[in-house]
């Protein structure tokens, strides 16, 4: 799997660097996961949003509470004090203030599934750090490994990028949100779907799109495709966990989600847009114009969102079948999906920059890869990486306009490193270059 050709001893060593850093900032925190008044070593220990904030304590009780209770009705997670007006008071789980569950019910199969190792929640928050570090990291390697050659071996030196990022990667790990683990699912999917495993990677798929729904898009990807078996697999483990998920939890979970998912594709349903601060780190599409909102621009409904929303999906799904219908060699694929996952993330009316960035870092890293590095062309990777790095914590004072401006930074970057992946021509360029560069260093 290792092809040094083309990997430069600037590169190396900037990796190594890396790779020092992420060690060190991951043993940090999984101090502050195994022991939650470690409060120093968390990721921004100057932060209580950050310390008390944990995205896993909404699975956990949901999880808990689904087949007796809908998992969706506000009691569970905010407190009796709470006047649905400013911001959101949370219960209180141990140390930490108990996020809103915003998912489908099948979801909960998997927080389900990890409480019979344990119960306990503090026990869980460790299990469901080392279950996240552990898939991203896999879904790394097998990504890499699948582009394969010198190219395949520079993402790996690159991919410590993802590792190093506080208000991003670390952030999220730090939270329990499992964005990380569905992306590395979905993309690990794919390879395993090109790679003729569709039985394997339509369960993965599958999974990934009943828990989130926007990984559905790389269904349409497949369909585009007539990849008809993987669809098939994928289609047929949708409705396994469907089925599963009703013998677990009843009809009533049905019933409660389809009540609640119109309010989800607004917006309404998350307690967030009720604090200036949150709308200004959210990197959504409908959310643009609760951001424009801010510097007066009149408009900013629930209901224009939710319209600007689906003419975005409409968009977003001419773009994915056109992609899918390129001659995209093996080495391109993993971009491809990639920025088709970015491009659906981004209709989420809920996004926000400390885990929405993190697909575009990953990318990011790709196409850092595509050429053999230079001392200018990784300085412009790393500017684009701090770029993406561009968020900071809800309670930090921060002018909402100001905020909102620098908040255009990293989806500016997000969108366009996703669309110039999905320029095939691009895309082509930058490896056939990369390859003749690579033959041209072997040679000499």
């Amino acid at each position: 799997m290792i092809d040094e050709s083309g990997s430069p001893r600037l590169l190396k060593v900037a990796s190594a660097i890396g790779a020092v850093g992420a060690v060190i900032l991951l043993a940090r925190l999984t101090v502050f996961m195994a022991d939650p008044t470690k409060v120093g070593y968390s990721t921004l220990p100057s932060s209580q949003w950050e310390v008390e904030h944990s995205c896993l304590s909404a699975y956990h009780i949901a999880a808990n509470a689904a087949g007796t209770m809908n998992v969706y009705e506000s009691s569970l997670y905010t407190a009796s004090t709470d006047t649905g007006i400013g911001l959101r008071q949370a219960k209180r789980l141990g140390p930490f203030k108990v996020d809103v569950f915003e998912y489908p019910p099948q979801f909960l199969l998997l927080p389900r599934a990890l409480h019979v190792v344990t119960p306990d929640f503090m026990d869980l928050r460790l299990l469901w750090f080392g279950f996240s570090v552990a898939m991203l990291l896999t879904a790394s390697v097998v990504v890499a490994r699948y582009m394969g050659g010198a190219v395949g071996t520079r993402v790996l030196l690159l991919s410590p990028l993802l590792w190093i990022s506080p208000t991003t990667t670390l952030s999220t790990l730090q939270k329990g949100n499992v964005q990380i683990v569905i992306i590395a699912a979905a993309l690990m999917a794919m390879v395993l779907i090109m790679r003729g495993h569709r039985a394997l990677g339509g369960a993965m798929l599958a999974f990934a799109t009943v828990s989130k729904l926007w990984p559905g898009i790389l269904i349409v990807y497949l369909l585009a495709r007539r990849d008809w078996r993987a669809v098939g697999w994928v289609a047929a483990f949708g409705a396994a966990f469907s089925a599963i998920t009703f013998a677990m939890f009843g009809w009533s979970a049905y019933a409660a989600f389809l009540d609640h998912a119109p309010r989800l594709m607004s917006g309404e349903a998350f307690p967030a847009f009720r604090n200036p601060a949150a709308m200004v780190i959210n990197l959504s599409i409908p959310n643009i114009l609760f951001k424009l909102n801010i510097f007066g621009v009149p408009g900013a409904t629930f209901e224009v969102a939710k319209v600007l929303g689906s003419i975005y999906t409409i968009i977003m799904i001419v773009i994915t079948v056109w992609a899918a219908r390129r001659p995209w060699r093996p080495v391109d694929q993993p971009l491809v999906w990639l920025g088709i996952l970015i491009l659906a993330t981004l209709r989420s009316p809920f996004l926000p920059m400390t885990y929405g960035a993190i697909p575009a870092i990953w990318l990011l890293t790709l196409v850092g890869a595509g050429r053999v590095p230079t001392g200018r062309w990784l300085t412009l990777v790393g500017v684009a990486w701090i770029g993406l790095n561009l968020a900071w914590p809800i309670d930090w004072s921060v002018d909402p306009r100001i905020g909102a401006g620098v908040s255009f930074v990293p989806l500016i970057l997000t969108v366009a490193i996703a669309a110039r992946v999905l320029r095939r021509e691009a895309v082509a360029t930058a490896f056939d270059a990369s390859t003749t560069r690579a033959n041209s260093l072997s040679v000499s």
